[in-house]
């Protein structure tokens, strides 16, 4: 199908006037048969409810307590801090004591390489 770019003058002529018996046509039809066979082009909107200011402000509210909660925090407004675990000191020891066991044994198997 030609775009309205690609058209001439005369070809737009033609599709205007078309246009028009069209239109014409179809009030006449709508005038035989008592009403409209289609609105003709004007469509009314709905009309959108408004919502008060303190209704918008409890959504937003609900919104984020909802985020904070997938956030794994209480309140929207302060972040809690999560409480670090803490490491007795026997463990500490044994883990130090692993790490300089590995350390020893890699210094070890790299001297025997060169």
């Amino acid at each position: 199908m030609n775009s309205i770019a690609n058209l001439s003058v005369q070809q737009l002529r033609k599709a205007a006037t078309l246009k028009e018996k069209i239109e014409s046509l179809e009030k006449e039809l709508g005038r035989i048969l008592g009403s409209p066979t289609k609105p003709v082009a004007h469509v009314v909107p709905k009309k959108r409810r408004k919502m008060s200011a303190v209704a918008r402000a409890k959504i937003g509210a609900a919104q984020k307590a909802r985020w904070a909660k997938v956030n794994g925090r209480k309140s929207a407004t302060k972040p809690v801090k999560k409480a670090r675990r803490k490491m007795s000191a026997a463990a500490r020891k044994k883990i130090s004591e692993a790490a300089k066991a590995r350390w020893v044994k890699a210094k070890a198997a790299g001297k025997k390489t060169l």
